[in-house]
């Protein structure tokens, strides 16, 4: 298991891949939407309490209902998207943790501690969502993820019980290479790490 990504996958995932603004006229099978779950599943989260939900729009009613939660700039680009993907997570992930954690009574860990619920779910949804965003251009889709929208409109739109949170959007689909800006700089190594 110590091999390592070849210079063409680690481009494919780092240092060729962009956030997406227009993407071309060819759809996202169920196929793939089910293929990018299932890399994604795999990702360590602590306690294995796994507190991501997706709910992938795709349909002219989905967008419809999306709409109004987003900022000016991102509509185009999300109303043409093939596929958008809510990255939310899940406030009753405890309930799930006696069948994903057996070998321990880890639910008992979380009850009547909601700031500690809210905590761990947020961190570890937030967690699943970057490994999302990696299994998605490991399978050959272009991400365009997004905070400019509002998360209380597209949670009593799409998550209305209240238990589940929006964290941000994830447009889904190919690029049109056309449409992106120069890329931005990065930090370097000495100005973000330090050795100890």
């Amino acid at each position: 298991m110590a091999n390592t990504l070849d210079d063409q996958s680690r481009d494919l995932l780092f240092r060729a891949a962009r956030s997406q603004n227009g993407w071309l006229k060819k759809p996202v099978s169920d196929e793939q939407l089910k293929e990018l779950y299932t890399l994604t599943r795999y990702g360590p989260t602590s306690a294995n309490c796994c507190p991501l939900r997706v709910v992938f729009i795709r349909t002219s009613e989905g967008r419809q209902r999306l709409k109004p939660a987003l900022q000016e700039g991102n509509v185009e680009k999300t109303m043409t998207a093939p596929v958008t993907a809510i990255l939310a997570h899940d406030l009753d992930f405890p309930d799930t943790l006696p069948k994903l954690f057996p070998h321990t009574d880890a639910r008992s860990w979380f009850v009547g501690n909601e700031k500690k619920i809210a905590h761990t779910a947020f961190l570890n949804g937030t967690l699943q969502s970057a490994y999302f965003m990696l299994a998605a251009r490991s399978i050959g889709l272009d991400c365009g993820p997004m905070s400019g929208f509002d998360n209380n409109m597209v949670d009593q739109a799409f998550f209305p019980e209240g238990r589940i949170k929006s964290n941000f959007l994830c447009n889904l689909g190919y690029g049109d290479a056309s449409l992106l800006f120069p890329r931005s700089p990065r930090l370097d190594f000495d100005d973000a790490c330090s050795l100890v």
